[in-house]
C-alpha cells in the first residue's frame, strides 16, 4: 500500500467537500441538527398532566383530597366544572388529559367509616402516559387512605398521627433510583441519541462520497489509474473518519452542556469505542455505495438500513428484555445494541473497559466483517 496515494485521495476528497458548500454543511451540521431536534422533541417524562375536577361534595375532606392532586408536580390543575357533561368535550379536544369526580356525601361516608368511590377519567390515546398517570392517581389515593386511617386510629387510641401511621403501614417502601436519581428521561435519551446520530451520519457521508464519484463520472479516473482499491477506499474513508471524530466531540459536549447529562465514565475509553463504532457504521455506508448509482438512492437506502435498526432494535425506546423472541434475537445482529450499552454505561453508570469489553469486541468484529465484505465487492472496473 502506497501511503502517498492514500493521502492524495484523502486530500482530493477534502477539497471536494470544501467546494461543495451543501455537502460541507451537512457533514458538520447534520449530526447536530438531528441530535437537537430529537433531543428536545422526545421526552418520556410524564409531568404536569392537565386535569379538571368535579367536586360534588364541596367539604373540607373533599378539598383536602383534591389539593393532593393540585399540589402535585405531576398534575396541572385547569379548574373545576359544574357538571360531568363538560368533562367529555374537554377530554375529547385534549384540553385536559385527566378528570376526577368526587361524589356527594364523600366526607359523610368517610367519617361514618364507609368507603367512598371516586371516579377518575384518563385519556388513553397514549397508553404509556395513561398507565403512568394511573400510577400517580393510585399513589395519591393510597397516601390519602393511609393518612385517613392514621387520623382515625390516632383519635380512637389516643396516640399521635405518626404512631398511628406506623400501625397502619408497618412496612414502608423507600425507593432509591440508581444512576439517574431524578428519573430524567433527557439524561438517558440525550446520551442514547449519540448512538442514533453516529449510526446515521457516517454511513450517510461515506455512501454519498463514493456514489458522487459515480454520478459525476470521476470514478472512471480511479478505474484507469494505478491506485489500488484498498488505497482508494482507505483514502476515501479517512476524510469522513476525521469528520466523524470531530462530530463525536461535538455530540459529547452537547449531551453534557445542553442537556446537563453527567458523564461518569472514562472519556478516553468512550472516545475510542465511539471511533470503533464510526468505523463500523461507515462500513455499512460503503456497502450501500456499492449497490446504488445515484445519491438520492444512497440517501434513501442509508436511512433504511441505519435509522430503522437504531430506532427499533437498539433498546433506546423499548427494552430488549421486553421484546418478543424474534425481535430480541434480531436486535443482537445490529451494532446499535452494543454501542448503546457503551454510551449509557459511560455516561450514567461510570463503566469502563472491564465491564464493557464484550460490547467493544462485538463492534470490532462487526466492523471487520463489513469492511471485508465491502473490500471484496469493490472492483476497479465498471459494473456490467
Amino acid at each position: 500500500m502506497n501511503l502517498t496515494r492514500v493521502w492524495a485521495v484523502a486530500y482530493k476528497e477534502w477539497r471536494e467537500i470544501l467546494r461543495d458548500r451543501l455537502f460541507f454543511t451537512m457533514a458538520f451540521m447534520l449530526p447536530t441538527v438531528i441530535f437537537l431536534l430529537l433531543g428536545y422533541g422526545i421526552s418520556f417524562d410524564v409531568e404536569k398532566i392537565p386535569f379538571a375536577a368535579l367536586d360534588q361534595d364541596r367539604t373540607a375532606m373533599s378539598r383536602d383530597f383534591l389539593h393532593r392532586f393540585i399540589d402535585s408536580r405531576y398534575f396541572d390543575y385547569k379548574g373545576d366544572v359544574s357538571s360531568d357533561r363538560y368533562l367529555d368535550p374537554l377530554l375529547a379536544h385534549s384540553d385536559i388529559r385527566f378528570a376526577i369526580i368526587i361524589p356527594p356525601r364523600f366526607q359523610e361516608r368517610l367519617l361514618a367509616g364507609q368507603s367512598a368511590s371516586v371516579q377518575s377519567l384518563i385519556d388513553g390515546v397514549f397508553p404509556y402516559r395513561a398507565e403512568v398517570a394511573k400510577g400517580y392517581v393510585s399513589a395519591i389515593i393510597a397516601n390519602f387512605n393511609a393518612q385517613s386511617l392514621a387520623r382515625h386510629f390516632g383519635a380512637q387510641l389516643g396516640i399521635s398521627r405518626e404512631q398511628a401511621l406506623i400501625q397502619v403501614s408497618p412496612v414502608r417502601l423507600e425507593s432509591r433510583y440508581l444512576y439517574n436519581q431524578a428519573l430524567r428521561s433527557q439524561w438517558s435519551m440525550s446520551s442514547g441519541l449519540v448512538m442514533l446520530v453516529l449510526m446515521v451520519t457516517p454511513p450517510f457521508l461515506t455512501a454519498l462520497g463514493v456514489v458522487r464519484e459515480k454520478e459525476n463520472g470521476s470514478i472512471y479516473n480511479i478505474y484507469a489509474s494505478s491506485i489500488t482499491r484498498s488505497e482508494f477506499l482507505l483514502g476515501k474513508f479517512l476524510t469522513y473518519l476525521l469528520i466523524s471524530c470531530l462530530n463525536i466531540l461535538i455530540l459529547w459536549w452537547l449531551v453534557i452542556k445542553i442537556f446537563g447529562t453527567p458523564f461518569k465514565g472514562d472519556p478516553i475509553f468512550f472516545y475510542a469505542a465511539s471511533v470503533i463504532y464510526v468505523i463500523c457504521t461507515a462500513g455499512a455506508g460503503l456497502l450501500v455505495s456499492l449497490v446504488v448509482r445515484t445519491q438520492v438512492a444512497a440517501v434513501m437506502l442509508t436511512l433504511v438500513i441505519s435509522f430503522v435498526p437504531a430506532w427499533l432494535f437498539s433498546g433506546l425506546l423499548v427494552p430488549i428484555q421486553s421484546m418478543p423472541s424474534a425481535p430480541k434475537i434480531e436486535s443482537h445482529l445490529f451494532p446499535t445494541l452494543y454501542y448503546l450499552r457503551i454510551t449509557w454505561g459511560s455516561f450514567l453508570k461510570g463503566l469502563g473497559w472491564a465491564e464493557l469489553w464484550f460490547d467493544v469486541a462485538a463492534l470490532i468484529l462487526y466492523a471487520i466483517i463489513l469492511w471485508v465484505i465491502a473490500f471484496l465487492n469493490f472492483h476497479k472496473r465498471p459494473a456490467e
